[in-house]
């Protein structure tokens, strides 16, 4: 290993990079919130276009690159990886809407009885899989790859990405799941799902700006098991505290435990990708970085959605059919094929419209709410399961400090 002068830089870069990131997310909760209570959705949506106008006109003030004009872009390649990450993202985020496998009404379209949001995952990871058969091809011909796979050379690097797509993920899940439970359980404002949702997202943006200090104590691999290690506890604590009040100190105090986890992860994860390949494959990395966050943040969500659908409705579907005091002919009347997240008062206008008594009725509403709630924890506790298996790959990240980066070509696990 040798000292580098750049190390410090390289990893203070890479620091407010990641905490740019988390500031961007930390202000879109809060504007989006605002707005949306004050004005609604949609005009979000024309914002973000004015926004996204604003970004192109600023493009043309980066440094231009001229690039090597010997060196040609595969399309082939372009359009297989391409379409692969657009099927796999609808997929994925349309898992609820039109179903994990049985196409449901909302479905555009159905295979026999299978949903199409299962068709474009299959059909996607098979594009995939097309992309990466295409890509070995050119290297072994000595041809220029769309996307070097050298970043995927060593377990370091491999171990990088898989960290890197848990952790986004698991910030997905959370992302959905609470404002999820806020807006729609309890029928609170968007402002107020923002507020909730502050003390995470601001750990968050603290926790990746000040987690570059650090790097010269500590190496990758301690830094990133001790944040799993946080994340888990945070998740297990959530599990066990959370209660139909966000508010309570508990509760913030578990989201703060789990920002921390999240924000040093986020940044640490990509600084080891950046500074374990080759400075040649910079662009390759940043490419995988995208990728990776993109698909990451969509499966994480969706998937996270449907599981938490699925439990909801399980739980819903057996404890009303075995209890006493709700009689078959009351079932009948409710669509339990249907089973979402739903507000109490949206409950009992559904209820009002059938023979249920005013008993009955409280009675359901008491029993949802159980659910809902134990529906939370479960999510929570999967969260928890998948954060300890990250432990996993991130045992294979370096011993190394940032401040003592070695040669690309020396880089030991």
């Amino acid at each position: 290993m040798r000292k580098t002068t750049g190390g410090d830089q390289q990893a203070t870069a890479v620091g407010s990079l990641g905490s740019a990131r988390a500031f961007s997310g930390m202000s879109a909760f809060l504007l989006g919130g605002a707005l949306g209570t004050l004005v609604g959705w949609r005009p979000i949506f024309l914002v973000t276009l004015g926004l996204a106008v604003l970004v192109f006109i600023f493009s043309f003030k980066l440094r231009s690159d001229r690039g090597n004009k010997q060196v040609k872009v595969d399309l082939l390649a372009s359009v297989l990886i391409g379409v692969a990450i657009v099927l796999l993202t609808m997929g994925f985020n349309n898992l609820n809407a039109w179903g994990v496998f049985r196409a449901t009404a909302d479905a555009p379209f159905s295979i026999g009885t299978l949903s199409p949001a299962l068709l474009f995952v299959v059909v996607g990871v098979i594009c995939g899989q097309l992309f990466f058969m295409r890509t070995r091809s050119r290297m072994r011909q000595g041809l220029e790859p769309l996307v070097d796979l050298s970043v995927f050379a060593n377990p370091t690097e491999r171990s990088a990405v898989y960290a890197m797509f848990i952790i986004v993920a698991m910030e997905a899940a959370v992302n959905f799941t609470v404002p999820t439970y806020i807006q729609v359980v309890q029928g609170r404002t968007p402002f107020d799902t923002s507020l909730a949702m502050m003390p995470f997202n601001l750990t968050v943006f603290i926790t990746a700006t000040l987690i570059v200090r650090f790097y010269k104590r500590y190496s990758p691999r301690t830094i990133v098991l001790f944040s799993f290690g946080l994340t888990t506890t945070a998740l297990i604590w959530l599990s066990l505290v959370v209660t139909n009040n966000w508010e309570t100190l508990p509760t913030i105090i578990g989201l703060i435990v789990f920002g921390i986890g999240q924000g040093a992860l986020v940044t640490l994860v990509f600084n080891v990708l950046v500074t374990a390949v080759p400075k040649s494959l910079a662009g390759d990395v940043g490419s995988l970085r995208g990728t990776t966050q993109n698909l990451a943040s969509a499966v994480g969500a969706a998937v996270m959605g449907a599981v938490l659908v699925t439990t909801l409705s399980f739980g819903i579907t057996s404890t009303v059919n075995n209890h006493p005091d709700l009689p078959e002919e009351l079932v009948a009347q409710v669509d339990l094929d249907n089973v979402n997240f739903v507000s109490n008062d949206d409950l009992r206008a559904v209820l009002d419209g059938t023979t249920a008594t005013e008993q009955q009725i409280e009675l359901a509403v008491e029993l949802n709410e159980q659910q809902r709630l134990q529906t939370l924890k479960i999510g929570f506790l999967i969260l928890a399961g998948l954060s300890a298996v990250a432990a996993i790959p991130s045992s294979r990240l370096p011993r190394y400090r940032p401040s003592e980066i070695p040669e690309p070509d020396n880089v030991k696990d």
